[in-house]
């Protein structure tokens, strides 16, 4: 469908899906993180010890394990995607995340229950990974089939408009309780958990949104040659996507969770700034990541996907020890802002097409486990470990070595950009439906 012979009906229809699948993205990934903007509260309520950064270090492992399980939600939702439809899937995905912030939220502490209170957080933890999991191949997946073929770079862009938009959720959550209703010592005792709770209730309500959504186009169309496809072995026919999914993820990945989740604690530990400073520049540099996503993903609708990402794997290969360094050694919040949103000007040119570059490389059958199973495993390894590799680095001494295994791993990813076809131009999205 052209943009010429798109109606208005149309065209409104396809708004809607889109605001209503990402605003389910937002509230899911603000239930995510908001973990990890409140954990310089509630750490030392699970993880007893006398250093803050072994606190940050248990909580950061914790963070990691519920990335362990993001590949069997990743299985588990692309497959109800790809054989029940979309919009079951990320109906499902949402609920299962309202249960993990949950139990978060009604977690008595280690001075209550003893060793049970980080073995309850722990599985809430992998509640939310599963669900996550298949958030991201069902979410990538719709957004990409709803949006016209013109613009589905644009369109797909906003799935990490909302996914930095959950985390900016979070981060504002976190203003407002230090700055107008609560103190700090309310915070470590018992604030925490209002985050959690706000996220179960949005969770509910995104839930039944989707319930709403229409099913997209070319699910409908590839539904009748359904029972014969679908299945994860079908997934193994693709051994070339799925190698171009693991290493176009790998540098991205780590990027991503290094200039999110991890500058939290390292503006506040490393560079020294306040709690509530350290929020404000947090906050203001996921502004101004949200705010190139949209712009990089139109670009690419011009000049295509790989020109974006090759540009991400040159400068991060070459900038980011630099921009960490210079951060680690400032002590000005204007400074760090500055840096952290010179990061983002290269991390978003992987961060706002990702997705739509995913889901261009699979046929619609399997198009979701195909987006979300080898992205999962890789942000596994790479994406979920970041905070924790980096605190081990720190812990130990030598904070710096970070910084090159960052930029390493972006230049292995580099080595991918550079040879991987371009999916604008060749597309399995344009492809007739199998049957």
């Amino acid at each position: 469908m052209t943009r010429q012979n798109i109606e208005p009906a149309d065209a409104r229809r396809r708004i809607k899906a889109i605001f209503i699948g990402s605003i389910g993205n937002l509230v899911e990934w603000y239930d995510f993180y908001a973990y990890t903007a409140f954990s310089l509260y509630f750490a030392a309520a699970f993880f007893p010890a006398e250093s803050p950064v072994v606190q940050q270090l248990n909580a950061a492992i914790l963070f990691a394990a519920g990335f362990i399980v993001r590949p069997l939600g990743g299985w588990l939702f692309g497959h109800i995607a790809d054989r029940y439809g979309r919009r079951m899937s990320l109906t499902l995905s949402v609920a299962m995340m309202c249960a993990g912030s949950l139990i978060i939220a009604c977690t008595p502490t280690y001075a209550t229950i003893g060793f049970a209170a980080p073995m309850l957080l722990a599985a809430a933890r992998l509640i939310e990974g599963l669900s996550l999991g298949g958030e991201y191949g069902a979410s990538a997946t719709y957004l990409s089939e709803v949006a016209d073929p013109k613009h589905r770079g644009f369109y797909s862009s906003f799935q990490y408009v909302t996914l930095i938009g959950g985390q900016l959720a979070a981060i504002l959550v976190l203003l407002l309780l230090q700055n107008l209703f609560l103190t700090h010592e309310q915070l470590v005792d018992w604030g925490w958990r209002i985050p959690f709770v706000i996220g179960a209730l949005l969770a509910v309500f995104a839930a039944v949104m989707r319930r709403d959504l229409h099913e997209t186009d070319a699910f409908v169309a590839a539904k009748p040659g359904l029972k014969k496809h679908g299945a994860l072995r079908e997934l193994f026919q693709y051994p070339r996507e799925i190698a171009l999914v693991v290493g176009l993820t790998a540098g991205g990945t780590a990027a991503f969770y290094t200039f999110t989740t991890y500058m939290q604690v390292f503006v506040r530990q490393t560079v020294g700034l306040s709690d509530t400073t350290t929020t404000y520049v947090i906050a203001g540099s996921l502004i101004f990541a949200a705010l190139l996503q949209p712009i990089y993903g139109a670009v690419s609708d011009r000049i295509g996907r790989k020109p974006l990402l090759v540009f991400f794997g040159i400068a991060g290969s070459a900038l980011t020890v630099p921009i960490l360094m210079s951060l680690s050694q400032t002590d000005s919040p204007l400074t760090a802002l500055l840096l952290i949103c010179g990061a983002w000007i290269f991390t978003a040119g992987y961060t706002s097409i990702n997705a739509v570059v995913k889901a261009e490389l699979f046929p619609t059958s399997i198009r979701a486990t195909g987006v979300a199973l080898p992205y999962a495993v890789t942000v596994s390894v790479f994406g979920g470990t970041a905070p924790a590799i980096a605190l081990w680095c720190k812990d130990m001494g030598h904070e710096h070595w970070f910084f090159y295994y960052l930029a390493g791993v972006i230049l292995m990813s580099l080595t991918v950009y550079a040879t991987m076809r371009d999916t604008k131009r060749v597309s399995a999205m344009e492809e007739a439906p199998a049957h």
